[in-house]
């Protein structure tokens, strides 16, 4: 995937530093997944020198952007918008929530509920909320 289509909606994610971390993070958990295309700052632009002015990258095949913003904001991400994923078997579904969660925060616990047999939400520790639940269930 080398372009975006003019028609596509693609998240984009606004980090305070971490985009890379977390591009390399997600790519390595997610299967089919790749790094696409990283812009740095350079010496004397707005932002950090070698942080990411934008990048795109890949997760099983949906498209996503983010960057690493030069302007101090108060917002970070909310709950109140989640990356929502669906997973084949329960051995992927643990594997990825584990992953995700790990140094981040529970918003509802890998488990049964009576609107899915396997489902999680959390809020990784760059503060991206996911929502992992078990195919056909």
């Amino acid at each position: 995937m080398s372009q975006v289509k003019p028609s596509a909606v693609t998240p984009f994610l606004t980090f305070t530093g971490q985009a890379e971390e977390a591009m390399n993070l997600y790519t390595s958990v997610f299967e089919n997944s790749e790094i696409i295309r990283i812009t740095r700052y350079g010496p004397g632009e707005h932002g950090e020198e070698g942080s990411v002015i934008h990048a795109s990258f890949s997760l099983n095949g949906q498209a996503f952007m983010c960057i690493d913003s030069s302007v101090k904001h108060d917002w970070t991400f909310t709950p109140a918008i989640s990356l929502h994923s669906f997973f084949e078997t329960e051995e992927e579904i643990r594997r990825v929530y584990e992953e995700l969660s790990r140094g981040g925060q529970i918003l509802m616990p890998l488990a049964s509920y009576p609107f899915s047999k396997m489902f999680g939400w959390i809020s990784d520790r760059y503060g991206v909320t996911w929502q992992l639940q078990l195919a056909g269930s």
